[in-house]
């Protein structure tokens, strides 16, 4: 694997450092990339706050590869609003607020976390409110060439996504409603071996389907080579795919952000 492949996902890594100090942190440890959950507390920040986050991937000379949509209070264990009835209008301003932060720094890719499962709400409902919700963000994310990803996620039980499966349905129905096509899979090896699912046969299966791919070794959720998670092996399976997008690097590094980095080189010299 191109180790200018990779991108680092700047809300899990640095976070010793000030958030807008993050890019160029990224840049002095040699990467181009970088990519963020939502940055922000608010769904609808000032349009200073903005600037000056706009401004900080600008002037670190790396480019923004990927943004969350806001996905609510994301420490208080929420995982995404767009399936929330009572949120919609909130989505749909945050949609737009995203869109004009990667139209301006060229990202091409947002990561729709799809909501825990409320109890004051059925299921059926909130999948109703999701597929709405999920074509908005679609039809604003096509007007800049973006993709839509959708992603399984662990660790949450409220979260309805668990496996690639599950959000293969969930892209399936959006693209059907629309009729969008921009919606695609989100493959975060850590979480799909953490939920047990067949990381390689999704692959295999589902190639064209990945959007982005993210990574962190389990268990730990640490760099790779902290844990059991056999990284070559699904690099190789990828490459087989025809996968030539970026590697999201979203782990909790184990001592200082800058250096968890090592496992790249050893890795390369493995014929990964």
């Amino acid at each position: 694997m191109d180790p200018s492949r990779y991108t680092v996902n700047l809300s899990i890594l640095f976070t010793e450092l000030d958030l807008l100090e993050r890019p160029a942190a990224a840049k002095a440890a040699g990467f181009d990339a970088v990519e963020f959950w939502w940055p922000f507390p608010e769904p609808v920040p000032s349009d200073h706050q903005v600037d000056r986050f706009a401004r900080a991937i600008e002037q670190a000379g790396v480019s923004l590869t990927g943004l969350n949509f806001f996905a609510g209070d994301m420490p208080g264990g929420e995982r995404g609003v767009l399936s929330h009835p009572a949120r919609s209008g909130e989505f749909a301003d945050n949609v737009e607020v995203a869109v004009g932060i990667a139209d301006r720094l060229g990202c091409g890719a947002f990561n729709a976390l799809y909501g825990n499962r409320l109890d004051e709400a059925k299921p059926a409902e909130q999948d109703e409110v999701a597929t709405e919700n999920l074509v908005r963000a679609a039809r604003a994310a096509e007007r800049i060439g973006a993709t839509v990803l959708i992603e399984p996620v662990s660790g949450t039980p409220a979260y309805p996504l668990k496996t690639a499966a599950d959000a293969l349905a969930v892209i399936d129905r959006v693209h059907r409603a629309g009729p969008v096509g921009n919606l695609r899979l989100l493959l975060d090896l850590y979480h799909l071996v953490v939920n047990g699912d067949d990381a390689t046969a999704v692959i295999e299966r589902s190639g064209d389907s990945i959007g982005h791919v993210q990574i962190a070794d389990a268990p730990g959720r640490n760099e790779p080579g902290t844990g059991e998670i056999d990284f070559a092996h699904y690099f190789r399976a990828l490459s087989r795919t025809g996968y030539r997008g970026h590697i999201g690097l979203e782990y909790k590094p184990s001592g200082a952000s800058a250096a968890s980095f090592d496992w790249i080189n050893e890795l390369n010299g493995g014929n990964a």
